[in-house]
C-alpha cells in the first residue's frame, strides 16, 4: 500500500513535488500584490503614478519568478499575477505613465 503514502497529484493544477521553495512562494505573492494592486488602482485616473509603477514592478518581479519557478502551482499564480499587472501598467500609461505631470509638462 504504498500508494497510500504518496498520493498520485500528477494531474492536479496545483501539483508540487512536495519541497519546500520560499522565494519562490514570496516571488508569486508579490506579484499576486501588485499586480492587483496595479489592476484595481486603473480605475482610477488620478492613481496613474501608483498604477503604472506597480504594474511595472509586478511585471518585473513575476517575469524573475517565472524563470525560476518550478511547479504549476507557482507558474500560475505568477501568470495571474503578471496579467493584472500588464493591464493595470498599460491602463497607467495610457492615463499618464510613470511620470506623467511630475517631470516636465
Amino acid at each position: 500500500m504504498a500508494q497510500v503514502m504518496h498520493p498520485n497529484i500528477a494531474g492536479s493544477l496545483f501539483a508540487t513535488d512536495g519541497k519546500r521553495r520560499p522565494l519562490q512562494d514570496v516571488l508569486m505573492g508579490v506579484t499576486l500584490v501588485l499586480g492587483v494592486l496595479s489592476f484595481i488602482t486603473s480605475f482610477f485616473h488620478s492613481l496613474h503614478l501608483l498604477t503604472s509603477w506597480a504594474g511595472l514592478a509586478g511585471l518585473l518581479v513575476g517575469i524573475y519568478g517565472q524563470w525560476i519557478s518550478v511547479t504549476t502551482r507557482e507558474r500560475f499564480g505568477l501568470i495571474l499575477g503578471l496579467g493584472a499587472a500588464g493591464v493595470g501598467f498599460l491602463i497607467g500609461m495610457a492615463h499618464g505613465g510613470l511620470f506623467g505631470g511630475v517631470i516636465g509638462s
